[in-house]
């Protein structure tokens, strides 16, 4: 057999999608549930009609696309939904891909044992309620209290945002209901870094992603005027701040090498020119592909951050916002795939993902695969992000091949 997908078909369907929610800087914004959210589902569900597979939605929102057979089901997919000015190839490439190669296989009547759907999972980005809402939901692995009474990212209650839209909590909790029972899942992603392409490889075969561990934080001093209170008085909050950033980052390069601490966002309190900040907010995240590692961090840095407080004078605080285990892939899909590479003529390597995936959260209910093609000067979540087609034909015509040694 040796059947190629139709890139230009691909690159097509890639450019159309991309212009829905193109916004004013040149990026897409496309978050879950918002307008061009809708606009891109609607373009979706035409799309997987057009090319003769059953569409169903479920409670959750999660778009599907079946080949009706017997036995178990072999899904392909990612997610439309973008960061606020992102880019147009980030989950994108692994819904388009999934829908032209469960086209190529219906045109050329591939037989096969078992269902084959496409799927885009809802919220991957975690612009709602955490991330990876649809794929959660599918698992059933949702926080209820998140879902009934969580805000979004943008500050708006969830239950808020649902009114404005055909979901409730109820349906998005009982999603997983719908569920069929899974013989694998496959994703096609852009690395999102810049490994392939210093390399040289056009296709990574991830064998890790790595989990991770938000928070969000606080420094809770005292304020004070700035040219009254002497420095030695003080209990400066972003003080305590800056003292953690450098110390848990110096940490966890030193001792857990290969794992990532960040603080994304700061905002100091009351905020103003003369008055010594009183609280420090500021989320963290840790990453890891180590559960080792993950635990040991969150132990570590936490006593850090405590120690830091106590010397300073100040308080701690901290709540948990997300969490995801790592992940290593099942070793016949990494054999699979990497058998396909070699019968394609395609060089390939092993990564490790320090992004989450949907592989990741589906990983919990079958064997998941996920393969990587270049971004190209490793930029990813921005205007600048690309493809390079070449590269994109390759990965399809991998994610095609896998789907049918899967389904036969």
């Amino acid at each position: 057999m040796d059947m190629r997908v139709n890139i230009e078909r691909l690159k097509q369907d890639l450019e159309e999608l991309g212009r829905i929610g193109r916004d004013e800087h040149g990026g897409v914004s496309r978050p879950s549930f918002s307008p061009a959210d809708f606009e891109a589902r609607a373009w979706l569900k035409k799309k997987i009609e057009e090319a003769g597979l059953c569409y169903r939605q479920d409670g959750a929102g999660n778009q599907f696309g079946r080949v009706e057979c017997q036995g178990k089901t072999v899904m392909a997919g990612s997610h439309i939904d973008t960061v606020p000015n992102g880019g147009m190839f980030d989950g994108a490439v692994g819904v388009v891909a999934a829908l032209e190669a469960l086209r190529r296989i219906m045109e050329e009547k591939i037989p096969a044992t078992k269902a084959l759907e496409v799927a885009s999972f809802t919220d991957e980005e975690g612009n709602l309620v955490g991330d990876f809402l649809g794929s959660r939901a599918f698992l059933g692995l949702l926080d209820e209290s998140e879902i009934r009474s969580g805000r979004t990212s943008f500050g708006m209650p969830f239950h808020d945002v649902l009114k404005r839209t055909e979901f409730t909590a109820d349906g998005i909790l009982a999603a997983h209901k719908e569920r069929p029972e899974l013989e694998g899942y496959i994703e096609l992603h852009i690395e999102q870094g810049p490994v392939l392409e210093d390399e040289g490889v056009p296709i990574g075969i991830v064998e890790r992603i790595a989990g991770k561990h938000y928070r969000e934080c606080a420094f809770i001093g005292e304020s004070g005027h700035a040219g009254t209170t002497p420095l030695e008085l003080r209990r400066d909050a972003f003080l305590g701040l800056a003292d953690f950033a450098l110390k848990a980052t110096q940490h966890v390069a030193v001792k857990h090498y290969g794992s990532m601490l960040t603080i994304g966002k700061a905002a100091l309190h009351p905020g103003s020119f003369s008055v010594i900040p009183g609280r420090a907010d500021f989320t963290l995240e840790f990453r890891s592909a180590s559960l080792e590692a993950l635990a040991a961090i969150e132990k570590e840095v936490f006593a850090l951050a405590e120690d830091i407080a106590s010397t300073r004078g100040l308080t701690f605080a901290s709540r948990v916002v997300d969490k995801t285990t790592p992940v290593t892939i099942a070793p016949r899909m990494l054999k699979l795939m990497e058998e396909e590479c070699r019968t394609l003529g395609y060089p390939s390597m092993r990564l490790t993902s320090g992004a989450g995936h949907d592989a990741q959260i589906l990983a919990g209910a079958c064997d998941a695969g996920l393969i990587f093609i270049p971004s190209p000067d490793g930029v990813s979540h921005s205007p600048a992000e690309s493809v390079d087609w070449d590269d994109l034909e390759k990965g399809a015509n991998l994610l095609l091949r896998t789907l049918v040694r899967l389904a036969s």
